[in-house]
């Protein structure tokens, strides 16, 4: 049997009605695809709906689950020359999401790993539509597909100056090539997985895409707990990656506020949004960036906590602190002093 030009790989535990979506628009993709999936002990028929979309299925006991050596299983099993990653909740926009992510390396014989967009799904608040709307426009200023790369002295740079836009990555919609992973696989990561790839791949001398086009569905309306639960878990992994300490000055926090605020007031009046509803959505975007604010201070602060702490404020309920050392790769020098 001829080996398939891409793998759909995505990790499963009671995928629910958004699994659902996800295997019936990779149903519709324009690319043929070989469909695998890695369940870790579901107990909704997650399993059985996947075989009967057609996926080759792994199964682990819960326990074993994890974010870096899972996706690693996955790679392993894949029998693709690329590999394509969503979560159980990522839908892919429309027909031709996998056919847009694979024209990612196309873009340069060096890309290495691609990703694209989340769009909110429909339903969706305004302040979680227009938060997630303005990161993702950020990193294409131009609204085309963008390629970042380290040139060679680069990449002896401390892992903290790849934090923001040049070291983003998420495997929630993207795709790898195998021999990339191969030179870098991910890391077994209970967090940030995705981060910490990127900063490998960028480092072995592989290329980073964005394709716009290339959008999943993938939006959350927490609740306000589970929100400040969820910018903890994240802001610690940012740590635990990248060392990265989010700043607590009280005046830049200020700063930081009007400034999203103000962005925000623009977009709306720019859409002609009623004033009845630009106040709705700003005091909801306030809401949301004070409980970001405080997860990310608390996250990025999350080693000097003590592990009942870390749990409580942990979304995935995880009470460890795990920075990563990012030892050198072969040929490059330990330069790193995060």
């Amino acid at each position: 049997m001829p080996e398939p030009l891409v793998t759909v790989a995505i990790p499963v535990r009671d995928g629910g009605r958004p699994l659902r979506g996800v295997l019936d628009a990779l149903r519709r993709q324009t690319i043929e695809h070989e469909l695998l999936v890695c369940d870790s002990g579901s107990r909704d028929g997650s399993l059985a709906l996947a075989r009967s979309h057609g996926a080759r299925a792994l199964e682990i006991a819960p326990e074993r689950f994890n974010h870096g050596a899972t996706r690693n299983l996955l790679m392993s099993e894949a029998r693709g020359a690329h590999v394509a990653l969503l979560t159980q909740d990522a839908q892919p926009a429309d027909e031709r999401w996998l056919e847009q992510l694979l024209g990612g390396f196309r873009l340069a014989p060096d890309v290495g790993i691609v990703y694209g967009p989340y769009r909110p799904r429909e339903g969706a608040s305004v302040a979680v539509r227009m938060e997630l709307e303005r990161w993702f426009a950020s990193l294409s200023p131009d609204g085309g597909p963008q390629v970042e790369r380290l040139g060679e002295p680069e990449r002896l740079l401390p892992v903290t100056e790849l934090v923001g836009r040049r070291g983003f990555f998420t495997d929630a919609n993207a795709c790898i090539a195998r021999a990339a992973w191969e030179r870098a696989p991910f890391r077994e990561v209970a967090y940030a997985e995705d981060r910490a790839l990127a900063v490998d791949m960028l480092r072995a001398g592989c290329a980073k895409a964005y394709v716009p086009d290339a959008a999943v569905l993938h939006s959350h309306d927490y609740t306000t707990l589970e929100h400040l639960r969820r910018c903890f878990d994240e802001w610690r992994g940012l740590r635990e990656v990248y060392g990265w300490r989010e700043p607590a000055d009280p005046r830049a926090l200020l700063r930081g506020l009007r400034g999203e605020l103000g962005a925000a007031r623009r977009e709306l009046i720019a859409a002609a949004a009623p004033a009845r509803e630009r106040r709705a959505a700003l005091l909801a975007l306030g809401g949301r960036h004070a409980v970001r604010t405080a997860g990310a201070l608390l996250g990025s602060r999350a080693h000097a906590l003590p592990p009942w702490a870390r749990r409580s404020l942990s979304l995935e309920r995880r009470a460890d602190f795990s920075p990563l050392d990012f030892k050198p790769l072969a040929g490059v020098a330990d330069n790193d002093h995060r």
